[in-house]
């Protein structure tokens, strides 16, 4: 009689041991009295206005006080006549493009940099941007041919590099920031502000 098969195996099944991670145990209460460590946070700082980065206009900036002695400058300077004919250029050209509060100082004997500077105030970039763009053109016409930008494209100070003169335009918050013509004097050669007359002309009443 033949024998019955044996039973078959129960199904192959895998299992897996997952092993859990013990509870993490509370931190210790900190002791009475330990310094407790705070957590970093970044503080908005308000931004300061930028500096001047030229030597020219650090020169500007730093005043007659601060300067070595003019005397020491080996800088050629132009005659007085000169300075006069391109003075009256400068101002005529400015004047051309509706700038406003002209001021001409005299720095003969008290800067190193220039014999003259010239102040004015625009209101806009276009209107900044084309009065140093037709200063470089009259000038040049003039014969000035070394005339140095410094500051255009959006600047709220362009600076005019004429050689003996220096040439200053600002927008009117700026002007006030750095009150250039109350820094180096208030002798006015061309031109008025806030209608006072001009230094050296009679009052005609």
């Amino acid at each position: 009689m033949p024998r019955p098969p044996p039973p078959s195996a129960p199904p192959y099944q895998e299992y897996r041991t997952i092993a859990r991670q013990p509870p993490k145990s509370p931190a210790p209460p900190a002791a009475a009295g330990a310094p407790r460590k705070r957590t970093a946070t970044s503080k908005t700082v308000a931004a300061l206005p930028a500096t001047p980065g030229t030597p020219r206009k650090k020169a500007a900036v730093a005043g007659p006080a601060k300067l070595a002695k003019p005397a020491a400058s080996k800088r050629p300077h132009a005659t007085p006549s000169r300075l006069d004919q391109l003075q009256h250029v400068i101002v005529a050209s400015l004047e051309d493009d509706k700038a406003e509060a002209i001021v001409t100082l005299n720095l003969e004997g008290r800067a190193a940099f220039a014999d003259r500077m010239v102040i004015a105030t625009g209101l806009a970039d276009r209107q900044i941007t084309a009065m140093a763009t037709h200063l470089e053109e009259k000038l040049g016409e003039a014969g000035l041919k070394r005339v140095q930008i410094e500051g255009a494209a959006g600047s709220d100070w362009v600076l005019i590099d004429a050689g003996d003169i220096v040439i200053h335009l600002f927008k009117p918050d700026s002007r006030t920031l750095y009150g250039l013509e109350k820094m180096w004097g208030a002798d006015l050669d061309e031109g008025h502000q806030d209608g006072e007359p001009q230094a050296g002309v009679s009052d005609p009443g």
